[in-house]
C-alpha cells in the first residue's frame, strides 16, 4: 500500500502555525509523509482562518487553484482544517464540491478518520468544540531551527462583539504547566533559542492556581539561554505579578503585544473590552516603570460601527501617547454570527480606508522615530539567518522584536547572540555592524559541553 502524503498550507495567526503542527505530529503518528510539493500529494490540507473577511476570500480563491489539483487526480483528499472549518461547514461541503472533508480546531485527533473516510467517498464533518481539549499530550511536529511556537492555552471567554474566536475555538482551557515545561525542556536539548507562548488572552492562564507569572517564570529557568516571548495580552487581566515576573528574569523578553483596539472609551465599551483608555494608560505607565526599556505593540481597528472621526483622532493620540514599537492595523470588517454583526456597518469603506491610512502613516513615523534613537546604541541580536536580500548579510532580533541586519562575520551563524551597534535606521528594520558575540552562554556551548 502506497504512503499517503500530505501538503499543508497555513493562513492566519501563530496559533494555527502552531495547530499545523499539532496536526503534523498526529498525521506522522499515522504514517503519513509531508511533501511541499502540492502536485505529490494525495492528501491537500488548508488550515484558514476566520478573524477578517479577507482571510477566508483567500481561502475561496486558494480552492479554486485547487480544483485544478483535483482535476488531474481524482484520488486526492481536499480538507479545510481551523476556525473556517468551524464556521463555514455547510458551504464547504455542499456548495464547494471541492471539499472532502472540514475539520475544526477542537478535533483534530480524528483527522486520520476523516481522512480513511474522504477516500472511501464520503465527505467529512468535526467541527464540535470541546470544553477540555488541549492537546497536551501530543508534541508537535518540529523540523530542526531556532524558534517555536507553543499553545498554552485554547479558546476565549472575553466574547468582544466583533471576533469570532470563542465561537471557532471555544471556551478558554489552559494546558498543564508541567507538560509546557516538559516541551520547551526538549526544545532545548534540540538547540532552540527562542520559544513564544501563545494564547487568545495568554494573561488568563490558570492551571490549578498556576497563573501566566507562574507559568512565566517556570519556563524561564528551564534555559536562562532560551529566550521566551508571549502573545497576546488583555488589558484587563495583565497583572502587576506578571510585570515583575518579567523584570526578573532576563530571557523574559522585554515586548509586550497589547492590543488597545480604540482611543475611544465608547467604542471599547460597544467592542466588550472591558477596560477603559485610562486603565490601559497606566497600565502602560506601570509596565515602564517595573521593566526599564520595555516595547508594545498593538491591534488597531479603523472604522468599528458608529465610529466617528472624533474617535478616530481619539485613536491617534492614544498612539501617540503610548508610542508603539509596531502595530497590527486593521479596517473593521463585519464577521457573521458576532454581536458587532448586528450594529450597523455604517463607516463608509473609503472613510475607513482613509482613517487606516493616517493610522499606519502615523504608526510608522513612531516607529521610524523610536528606531532612530537606538543609533549609536548596542543591542544583542539572535542571530536567525542570511538577511531575505542579501546573502552578504545576516539578520536577527532583539529582545524588543525588532529586526537587525549587519554584514556577515566569519565564525557567526543562526543561533548566535551577538551585540551590534547599530548605524542607520528604518521603521522597520535596525542597521549596524558586529561588535563581538555576547558574553550569554549559547544552549549549542551547552549541549556541546554535556554531548
Amino acid at each position: 500500500m502506497s504512503i499517503n502524503k500530505v501538503y499543508i498550507e497555513t493562513y492566519g495567526c501563530q496559533m494555527n502555525l502552531a495547530d499545523t503542527e499539532v496536526v503534523k505530529s498526529i498525521l506522522n503518528n499515522k504514517g503519513y509523509e509531508f511533501t511541499e510539493n502540492i502536485n505529490k500529494a494525495n492528501v491537500v490540507l488548508l488550515n484558514t482562518c476566520s478573524v477578517r473577511d479577507n482571510a477566508e476570500q483567500r481561502i475561496y480563491g486558494r480552492l479554486g487553484n485547487i480544483k485544478n489539483v483535483k482535476s488531474k487526480n481524482d484520488n486526492v483528499v481536499i480538507g479545510i482544517l481551523g476556525c473556517m472549518a468551524e464556521r463555514l461547514r455547510k458551504d464547504l461541503i455542499e456548495d464547494k464540491r471541492v471539499v472532502d472533508l472540514v475539520v475544526g480546531p477542537d478535533e483534530y485527533r480524528r483527522l486520520p478518520e476523516f481522512i480513511d473516510s474522504a477516500f472511501a467517498g464520503e465527505k467529512g464533518i468535526g467541527v464540535k468544540l470541546s470544553k477540555t481539549e488541549t492537546y497536551d499530550d501530543i508534541i508537535p511536529y518540529r523540523e530542526e531551527g531556532l524558534s517555536a511556537w507553543i499553545s498554552v492555552m485554547r479558546g476565549c471567554d472575553k466574547f468582544c462583539t466583533f471576533c469570532v474566536v470563542p465561537f471557532t475555538r471555544g471556551r478558554e482551557r489552559s494546558r498543564n504547566l508541567d507538560s509546557i515545561v516538559r516541551e520547551i525542556e526538549q526544545l532545548s536539548e534540540r538547540g532552540f533559542k527562542e520559544v513564544t507562548l501563545l494564547g487568545q488572552n495568554v494573561n488568563s492562564y490558570n492551571d490549578n492556581g498556576n497563573d501566566f507569572a507562574d507559568l512565566l517564570a517556570a519556563t524561564a529557568e528551564v534555559d536562562k539561554t532560551m529566550r521566551i516571548r508571549f502573545t497576546t495580552s488583555h488589558p484587563q487581566d495583565l497583572s502587576d505579578k506578571l510585570l515583575y515576573t518579567i523584570a526578573e528574569y532576563s530571557n523574559l523578553c522585554n515586548y509586550i503585544h497589547l492590543p488597545v483596539q480604540s482611543g475611544s472609551n465608547r467604542i471599547l465599551e460597544l467592542m466588550n473590552r472591558t477596560y477603559t483608555i485610562e486603565h490601559y494608560l497606566n497600565l502602560i505607565d506601570k509596565a515602564r516603570k517595573i521593566i526599564p526599556g520595555v516595547s508594545f505593540s498593538t491591534d488597531i481597528i479603523s472604522g468599528f460601527p458608529t465610529e466617528t472621526e472624533e474617535e478616530h483622532k481619539m485613536t491617534l493620540d492614544v498612539m501617540k501617547k503610548v508610542r508603539y514599537d509596531g502595530a497590527y492595523m486593521f479596517k473593521y470588517s463585519p464577521r457573521e454570527g458576532t454581536k458587532a454583526y448586528r450594529m450597523k456597518d455604517d463607516v463608509p469603506e473609503e472613510v475607513k480606508a482613509i482613517r487606516l491610512s493616517e493610522i499606519i502613516d502615523l504608526q510608522q513615523k513612531i516607529s521610524y522615530e523610536i528606531n532612530r534613537e537606538l543609533i549609536g546604541s548596542t543591542e544583542e541580536v539572535l542571530v536567525e539567518g542570511f538577511s531575505r536580500k542579501s546573502d552578504d548579510f545576516l539578520a536577527g532580533r532583539t529582545g524588543t522584536n525588532k529586526v537587525v541586519i549587519f554584514p556577515i562575520v566569519e565564525g557567526v551563524s543562526a543561533g548566535d547572540y551577538v551585540d551590534v551597534k547599530i548605524n542607520r535606521a528604518t521603521s522597520a528594520t535596525l542597521f549596524g555592524d558586529f561588535i563581538q558575540r555576547s558574553n550569554i552562554k549559547t544552549t549549542t556551548d551547552k549541549l556541546q559541553r554535556t554531548a
